[in-house]
């Protein structure tokens, strides 16, 4: 098996634990390569490299920066099967979901290699003989903490959107798939990132997670997955003062009226909540549907998952297994918890192989806003369906868990869609839609514990600088 050691400075440097841990692929639950285990003194290795490079990376001219981003999504792109093929083994998802990923990597350098040199401050008239202008300087050192669901995907723009506009950073993939970064490190380097700018520790959470979010010389900490960890990382940040962007998942609405066109939503909302076998923030795994309608759109429903091929990620199947068995259980778990609960299941079909983590697509029909499955994040491909009789009472269920991260409304009528949006407490809303090809350039972010903060976008770029004002006197 492959060993990675820690990224660090631009070498590759054995863990100060002196020990490694197995990446697993979920659709064998085989090891297939061995990562360094990270502690605090890794943490410390990488803050102080990064903290070093900082000072002449900021300074580097913005045009010099988006051109080594620019070769950088080149180079994603030139050796995107091998990273398919990477992130696939990793996390198990089709290969297919798995290419698809790399050219979004591949888009978000280059969307961020293009709008560096033209982001900036302002100007401001203010009374008297003044010139009052605004200036976005870097922050200095980016922490990041990502999750296990899209490493290559959320990595780069984890990497790419700081360091357009001068940071330096550090990156703590999940346990359960870092593979993919440490490659991206390693291109980074080749395309002329400085050493010590992009800096790369696997190992746990508490090992090294934690350290990292609670470092003292850390100027920015963006996190993305639970919310339980959420408020953990929010507080340890909080003792330095240090700024948080976070993204802590959902419970993500399709609000379906009975003007909607089904041939379009069915495929398409299908398709949001088995992506990546449905561990996705933003999957759209509650199906609010109108009473009038909603026989016929179950049917639908539950003949398009039985249509569903199921199998491992490099089979190139329609639905991969869960990343762990730990995550498989928990799902069934919540199967199992909504059957109890009066639900009517719906199964799509089962794997051909029994070895990986596997779950079939699941719908859970009749399902009232009591149930757990109603308002918890399952983070498998399951989603649940409840009927609505009056557009003010879909809007109460929409709105009605802790959530507020993707919502999804379907209705010929446009008067009632604008309507609808507005009254959606979600970070985004599609309508008569869902997702638009990873969203690099739509600002992303939650409502409620679905987070703080936007990513993607050029609103990224404001979280990633702060803001100095300059006043200058002029002499009369």
């Amino acid at each position: 098996m492959t060993r990675y050691n820690q990224f660090i400075a631009g070498d590759w440097v054995a863990p100060t634990t002196n020990s490694w841990f197995e990446a697993v692929d979920p659709s064998t639950g085989e090891a297939f390569a061995e990562l360094a285990r990270g502690s605090h003194s890794d943490i410390d290795r990488a803050v102080s490299a990064a903290r070093m490079a900082f000072p002449a990376w900021a300074f580097r001219d913005a045009l010099e920066r988006g051109r080594i981003l620019s070769r950088i999504a080149q180079r994603i792109i030139k050796d995107q099967e091998t990273l398919a093929r990477i992130e696939s083994t990793d996390t198990g998802k089709p290969l297919s979901q798995a290419r698809a990923d790399v050219l979004i990597a591949a888009r978000y350098f280059e969307f961020y290699a293009g709008a560096v040199d033209k982001f900036g401050g302002s100007t401001i008239p203010i009374p008297g003989p003044f010139l009052d202008y605004t200036l976005r300087e870097p922050l200095g050192v980016v922490a990041s903490i990502i999750p296990w669901n899209y490493p290559l995907q959320i990595g780069s723009r984890a990497i790419a959107a700081p360091l357009a506009v001068g940071n330096a950073v550090v990156v703590k993939p999940a346990e359960e798939a870092s593979v993919s970064l440490f490659t991206l490190a390693a291109i980074c380097a080749d395309e002329g990132v400085p050493s010590g700018v992009v800096n790369v520790i696997s190992g746990f959470g508490e090992e090294a997670g934690a350290p990292l979010a609670a470092h003292p010389d850390i100027n920015h900490v963006t996190f993305i997955g639970s919310l339980k960890v959420g408020r953990l990382v929010a507080q340890a940040a909080a003792r330095n003062v240090v700024p948080v962007t976070l993204e802590l998942g959902g419970k993500s609405p399709h609000v379906v009226f009975s003007s909607a066109n089904l041939d379009r939503a069915v495929p398409i909302i299908i398709r949001s909540f088995i992506q990546n076998a449905g561990q996705t923030c933003s999957a759209g795994s509650r199906i609010l549907v109108d009473r009038e309608i909603k026989p016929e759109f179950v049917e639908r429903l539950a003949e398009g998952i039985g249509r569903v091929q199921i199998g491992p990620g490099w089979s190139d199947p329609d639905l991969g297994p869960l990343i762990s068995e730990r995550q498989r259980k928990r799902v069934q778990h919540y199967i199992d918890l909504a059957q109890n609960r009066g639900a009517q299941v719906h199964f799509g079909s089962d794997p051909s192989v029994g070895q990986g983590f596997f779950v079939p697509a699941t719908l859970l029909d009749a399902v009232q806003p009591d149930n757990p499955v109603f308002h918890e994040e399952i983070f498998g491909p399951v989603a649940s369906v409840t009927e609505f009789s009056r557009e003010s009472e879909a809007v109460i269920l929409a709105n009605g868990t802790e959530y507020g991260l993707v919502s999804a409304v379907w209705t010929r009528d446009i008067g009632q869609a604008h309507r609808v949006a507005k009254r959606l407490q979600t970070g985004q809303v599609f309508i008569n839609s869902y997702g638009a090809g990873g969203g690099v350039e739509m600002p992303f972010g939650g409502y409620r514990h679905s987070g703080y903060g936007r990513e993607k976008g050029m609103e990224a770029l404001y979280q990633y600088t702060q803001v100095k004002n300059v006043a200058v006197f002029m002499d009369e």
